[in-house]
């Protein structure tokens, strides 16, 4: 009995030992897991502090690329737009338009009323701002300062975006308009693969293949490894700016990082986009113009030989006539042969020849007159009796 007694002691005071137990381990793994995600949530603010900040960077300077061709610049881009005044700046320099005047003052109302004058006509071009108003970018709200920022850049750099492609019915959003904008031109360049705005871009490759399609003078292409990214992006970056004129909107560790910031890569490519397009575009405008030099210089060239060869015409006509209307008939039969051969030969191969020349006078005008139609000149017109029908007037003989 004893022994029995002492087996029921044993099993009661294991079982309170798992009571006791249960909640300290319950409890062990509620504060591990509250921990995992205190800790998740202290990384994704990280990551969106980081974020930020490298937009806020990356805007800044592509705010200031644009006001330099007004003379003005911003510092700050949370406090400095809060008056109002750069906003609509940087709207007229983009735009092309001018927006109303800025209200003077610095109190709070007049900052409202010139932000409200931005936003206003920002929906006037029909861009849709969601959850930003006049008194967000007065206060200086971080988030909606760049959210407008970059509703902007998407209006006046990114919706502009058009791709010639075989089958130009398809429709694509802006961003894949320019996605695919760098697919077309870095197509055949080892390892560089693009398909989006964020890992793709960390090894600096596709930056150098969009310089180097354009301009391979600038780039030695062929050198350019994978491992060095650092090199391969500074190198793009500086050969950008000094060589093309492109702000230098990232640094090297925007790009090669984890977690590449979409925003700002877009905004840097599509400065590219649009420094090629206009050189493609200079470059075909180049070609006409120089065409159009071209057909000029050979009107002229055409225009001096339609002159030369009319005013040879003229004096042999001139000539021809003063010679048979001063002529004498001979007195003696072989004179009389003699003049009868020459005439005989004016007839047979003078005249025959220089009625040659009239027709090709004719055609000569008619081409310097459709070369300066083409180059949507005025018709020429030529001097001191030379035109078709003043020399078919004399052309009498």
């Amino acid at each position: 009995m004893a022994n029995a007694s002492t087996d029921l002691d044993n099993a009661e005071a294991q079982r309170q030992l798992n009571n006791n137990n249960r909640p300290a381990s319950t409890g062990f793994w509620e504060t591990e897991t509250t921990s995992a995600k205190l800790f998740e949530c202290s990384r994704i603010k990280a990551l969106a502090d980081e974020r930020d900040a490298v937009q806020k960077k990356t805007f800044t300077k592509w705010v200031n690329s644009h006001l330099a061709r007004v003379s003005c610049r911003i510092s700050d881009l949370y406090n400095d737009l809060r008056d109002g005044y750069m906003l609509i700046r940087l709207l007229e320099v983009l735009s092309g338009e001018l927006l109303p005047r800025p209200t003077r003052g610095r109190m709070r109302i007049h900052c409202l009323e010139n932000v409200d004058k931005a936003l206003q006509f920002l929906k006037e071009q029909r861009v849709h701002l969601e959850n930003v108003g006049s008194h967000d970018i007065v206060d200086g709200n971080h988030r909606l300062t760049l959210g407008l920022i970059w509703t902007i850049i998407l209006r006046f750099q990114i919706q502009v975006i058009k791709i010639e492609t075989e089958d130009n019915r398809e429709t694509r959003s802006a961003k894949d308009a320019l996605l695919l904008w760098c697919q077309m031109k870095t197509a055949g360049y080892p390892e560089v693969n693009i398909h989006n705005f964020t890992t793709c871009w960390r090894d600096g490759l596709a930056f150098n293949a969009l310089i180097h399609r354009h301009r391979p003078d600038l780039i030695e292409f062929h050198k350019l490894t994978r491992s060095n990214a650092t090199h391969n992006l500074q190198q793009a970056f500086n050969i950008a700016e000094q060589s093309l004129g492109l702000t230098k909107l990232l640094d090297p560790e925007d790009v090669n990082t984890e977690n590449p910031d979409e925003k700002s890569i877009i905004t840097y490519v599509v400065s590219y986009y649009h420094y090629f397009s206009k050189m493609k575009a200079l470059i075909v405008e180049g070609k006409r113009i120089g065409k159009v030099l071209d057909n000029a210089i050979e009107a002229e060239k055409i225009i001096r030989r339609y002159e030369a060869l009319a005013s040879d015409l003229l004096e042999w006509i001139e000539r021809t006539i003063s010679i048979i209307s001063n002529q004498k008939f001979a007195n003696s039969l072989s004179g009389v042969q003699q003049q009868l051969q020459a005439f005989t030969t004016y007839c047979t191969i003078e005249k025959p020849n220089k009625f040659q020349e009239k027709g090709n006078l004719e055609v000569l005008l008619f081409t310097i007159q459709s070369k300066l139609r083409a180059n949507n000149q005025k018709p020429y017109m030529p001097h001191d009796g030379k035109l078709i029908s003043d020399i078919n007037k004399v052309c009498t003989v």
